[in-house]
């Protein structure tokens, strides 16, 4: 008898997907026990460095009160700023900083009655340790305060007040700041950090005339300093006796220009220098004799017709040839460029045939001082007469008394949609959260009418009014968003912030609309209103978009070839709903000249 066995072998996939959750299963272990020694190696280390942090504290609390201070510091002693330490065969580097405290119970050197004449009540000891070479790179931070034995006696020193603040004047914490004097003995070289205040208190500081050097940076900010140079705008510090000196640094986040030059066709122009300067000045000159000193001046060429200049400090820059090569004939946005804080900002310079005296005429509404599309500019003298009308500029809407409900934007006091908590007459045209009793509503939202700019366009800037709101209302009270399309009714308007994203918001002025928006023809925005204080609420009087229209500068006209030496021209100037303008120009080498045109 014969018995048959039905034996049947695994299959090539089900092989296949019993090793894929074999292999999953190992990596999941792995990962789990690598994770494990991760944990046990960083904690290791931190215990190793805390250890070594403790040695170096017990040193500083050994030490004479008056050797206790940073070799070259306020106050002065013996410790390093920076030391290298072996432990285990890893090197570890220690920070360490010493300051004197001025302790309010006896009195401050500033602001109090009587005035402390002895600040210096005692030492802060902080010290930092990190191991670079090791996978723990968070540094450990320890600190102890230090105590004189004897009664504090009076000083013949002063102190030094170091307050930091960005471009809208709010306090930088964590700014570095280095002071240096190398005119008193011993020599000082101090490195310290602002609190969160953005005040760097330094007390008991030998006392120095125009000496005191300071520095002030923060990563990924603008630096600011002092200037030892004849007509500085902030020579080196003074410290007298017994008296506080303060002095002001402005830092921000450091942005981006990104500058092309082109044809008048819209093609790059290759190969092209041009200056840049700032208006903000480190140093003034003689009038009519050396000009002012700017902080900001650079030399640089387009090599394929564009170029990023990173790290560029929020100002406003201005544009020059430095050679008979080409004339600026309008730039995209107007001159000056306004550079925000951490925005990047693109500007092109508009590439003309060199021309020895050329005028490039801005027209402005002198209301908003924004760039004024379809004005007729006339330059005229004996034997020359000539007429051009500007550049785009801006859409802009000032009044939603009108009410809701209109879907194109033909009458500029309505718009398309609301929260149906909203004041609109109070003033008339204004937006306002509604009130209630005494109370205002807490939040609410409006979106605009379509905008129709009648053809694909670069968007700029977003600019509105009023700039400040109550503080009662809370941060970022009044905030944006916008849609563009190339169609008037889209299936949806997808409304975005300044990183290109439904989750973000435009909330400051003058701030740069994200590209995503460029060469689009139709626009909506959103506004959002919130407060935090009920009995208080923002509000919005106006709002504008600046944009450009392929290469045609907005605003500018552009006059070449008006000779070879320095003339007086006549200009006049027209636009509908606008006061006509009219006056004399002189012309000397490329001229830049703006006009504010008033409304009727």
């Amino acid at each position: 008898m014969k018995i048959f066995l039905n034996r049947k072998a695994f299959t090539l996939v089900e092989v296949i997907v019993a090793v894929a959750i074999f292999a999953l299963f190992a990596l999941g272990i792995y990962e789990g026990v690598r994770y494990i020694y991760k944990v046990v190696y960083i904690s290791r280390v931190r215990i190793l460095e805390t250890a070594v942090l403790s040695e170096e504290l017990e040193v500083a609390r050994n030490l004479a009160y008056s050797d206790i201070g940073i070799s070259g510091g306020v106050p002065a002693g013996v410790l390093p700023y920076s030391k290298t330490v072996m432990r285990n065969g890893m090197p570890f580097t220690i920070i360490s900083t010493v300051r004197n405290i001025d302790d309010a119970f006896d009195g401050l050197a500033t602001g109090t009655v009587p005035i402390d004449t002895a600040p210096a009540d005692y030492k802060l000891v902080e010290m930092s340790i990190v191991c670079n070479a090791c996978l723990q790179k968070q540094p450990v931070i320890l600190s102890t305060i230090i105590a004189p034995k004897n009664l504090e006696t009076a000083t013949n020193n002063g102190s030094l007040f170091i307050n930091v603040f960005d471009a809208n004047g709010a306090p930088v914490s964590g700014a570095n700041v280095s002071v240096s004097n190398t005119a008193v003995l011993p020599n000082i070289f101090l490195n310290d950090v602002t609190d969160n205040d953005g005040w760097l208190r330094i007390v008991d500081v030998p006392t120095s005339t125009i000496s005191y050097n300071i520095s002030v940076t923060k990563d990924g900010y603008s630096t600011d300093y002092t200037i030892p140079m004849s007509g500085s705008v902030k020579p080196p510090s003074t410290v007298t006796s017994q008296n506080v000196t303060e002095i002001y640094f402005s830092i921000d986040r450091v942005g981006a220009l990104n500058i092309s030059t082109i044809n008048p066709n819209c093609s790059f122009a290759e190969n092209r220098s041009f200056n840049i300067w700032g208006e903000k000045i480190i140093a003034r000159g003689e009038p009519e004799v050396t000009p002012d000193t700017p902080k900001y001046s650079e030399t640089f060429t387009t090599d394929g017709g564009a170029i990023a200049i990173p790290n560029a400090e929020w100002d406003k820059y201005w544009f020059s040839v430095p050679s008979s090569a080409w004339t600026i004939g309008g730039t995209i946005p107007m001159l000056p460029v306004n550079l925000t804080a951490g925005a990047d900002q693109s500007v092109s310079l508009v590439v003309k045939p060199y021309s020895e005296q050329s005028l490039l005429l801005n027209v402005n509404d002198s209301g908003t001082l924004l760039p004024l599309s379809g004005a007729s500019v006339r330059l005229f003298k004996t034997g020359y007469d000539q007429t051009i009308l500007t550049g785009l500029g801006y859409m802009r809407q000032t009044d939603w008394s009108g009410g809701n409900g209109q879907i194109a934007y033909d009458d500029e006091t309505k718009y398309f949609a609301d929260s149906d908590n909203l004041d609109l007459d109070s003033p008339e045209g204004d937006i306002k959260l509604k009130r209630t009793g005494g109370d205002y509503a807490t939040d609410g939202w409006l979106e605009s009418s379509t905008f129709d700019i009648g053809s694909a366009v670069n968007f700029q800037n977003i600019i509105f009014e009023p700039l400040d709101q109550d503080e009662e209302t809370g941060g970022n009270s009044l905030r944006f968003q916008i849609a563009t399309s190339n169609s008037s009714s889209p299936a949806s308007w997808d409304f975005k912030g300044p990183d290109g994203t439904g989750s973000s918001y435009y909330t400051a002025t003058s701030t740069v609309i994200h590209a995503d928006h460029d060469d689009q023809r139709y626009l909506r925005y959103r506004v959002f209103l919130s407060t935090a204080d009920d009995k208080f609420t923002p509000h919005l009087s106006e709002i504008a978009f600046t944009f450009t229209s392929t290469c045609v500068p907005p605003g500018q006209s552009y006059f070449g070839d008006l000779g070879s030496s320095t003339s007086t021209f006549e200009y006049a100037i027209s636009r509908a709903g606008y006061t006509s303008a009219s006056g004399t120009v002189d012309v000397a080498g490329n001229t830049i000249y703006t006009v504010n045109l008033a409304t009727e």
